[in-house]
């Protein structure tokens, strides 16, 4: 059997160009190296998932190789230090030894110091006169997913660089060309799903990708990710959306009887019709339309939908779903919470007149 490369492994950047949805930070460090400004000690924190590591290697790697021959490999020279498991003063120690110590290889040595949040107050001590006043060859960069636990002395010694969350857009793009250049077959929006799921750590977009590719058998439909994910995709809302807009409420009760069957929550249901709604308004003009998140089809649906429903009803239904949503927590019978919701957009604007109330 053949050893399998997990995609987050296999699709690592190797160079800033390839980094997903940092551009700023990463145009700041290229520019930074061309101009010979990069400061000694940098601080990348943000979210798991985001590219922060990614980009300390990357950067590693391109200081020597901005001053030297490009021919030769500065490994040596990038040293990296898990600071979940090596957090003791101890380990600040021999860093701070080695560091007085110039490379035999290039220009300078590249210390990364990940999770440093997990850093012994101690050993953040004894690391500050190094990080003050590090040795013209040294440059230090530490990556956390919690800067609040950095200790201010840390902070104002270092450049600090916040990245963001990748966008659901950038995301579906992204296993849009892997999916292309693995040659699968796929719905562009079963990778909205995927990126939905995410939330903004494409590290974790990646290993779900694996996990439906084997799923599906490398065809990944948006209906069969859904069911996977234990997720509702765009059909069952626009089918509900239908209900609603018809004003069966039988139909719809039996509905969301067999949604709670498959075991979807009661609150991702009133979450998700609120983006449905949200989306039916912005599909009303063509500029607000290109900020819907998901595939030409599922777009073109929801404007061809929404001619047919007027604004009010659409602001009304949002009103609605957001104080659902607001008091779900207080309230002791869910079900019935989310039952009466889903009969009150039923019944809004009843021959003509606008009713909240049931």
């Amino acid at each position: 059997m053949e050893s399998f490369l997990v995609s987050a492994l296999k699709y690592r950047p190797t160079s800033f160009d390839e980094v997903v949805g940092q551009d700023s930070i990463t145009k700041t460090l290229g520019n930074s190296l061309k101009t010979n400004q990069l400061p000694q000690a940098l601080l990348f924190c943000g979210p798991r998932g985001v590219g922060k590591t990614s980009c300390a290697r990357i950067l590693a790697k391109q200081i020597n190789a901005n001053n030297s021959d490009t021919s030769k490999d500065f490994a040596f020279n990038i040293f990296e230090l898990d600071a979940a498991s090596n957090n003791s003063v101890e380990d600040i120690r021999k860093i701070n030894e080695q560091v007085r110590i110039p490379p035999q290889i290039g220009s300078h040595k590249i210390y990364i110091i990940d999770e440093a949040h997990m850093l012994s107050n101690a050993a953040f001590n004894a690391f500050l006169k190094t990080l003050e006043e590090p040795p013209k060859h040294a440059i230090f960069i530490l990556a956390t997913t919690e800067k609040n636990k950095i200790i201010s002395t840390v902070l104002s010694r270092c450049q600090v660089y916040d990245f963001k969350r990748i966008s659901v857009k950038d995301i579906q793009s992204f296993l849009v060309k892997i999916a292309k250049e693995r040659k699968l077959e796929f719905e562009e929006n079963a990778f909205y799903l995927i990126a939905q799921k995410a939330e903004g750590a494409l590290r974790d977009a990646l290993s779900i990708f694996d996990r439906m590719v084997s799923f599906t058998k490398g065809n990944l439909s948006e209906s069969a990710v859904a069911d996977n994910l234990n997720l509702l995709d765009h059909q069952t809302y626009f089918e509900l959306g239908e209900l609603l807009f018809q004003r069966k409420v039988p139909q719809i009760l039996m509905s969301y009887d067999k949604l709670v069957k498959r075991g979807i929550e009661s609150i991702q249901l009133i979450k998700g019709l609120g983006d449905h709604f949200r989306n039916l308004i912005f599909a009303k003009d063509p500029k607000t339309a290109a900020l819907i998140e998901v595939g030409e089809s599922i777009r073109k649906s929801y404007t061809e939908i929404t001619q047919t429903i007027s604004n009010d009803y659409l602001m009304d239904g949002i009103e609605i779903i957001n104080s659902c949503e607001i008091n779900f927590r207080n309230v002791k019978n869910k079900r019935i919470h989310i039952e009466l919701t889903l009969m009150q957009l039923a019944s809004l604007h009843f021959n003509e007149e606008k009713k909240k109330d049931i």
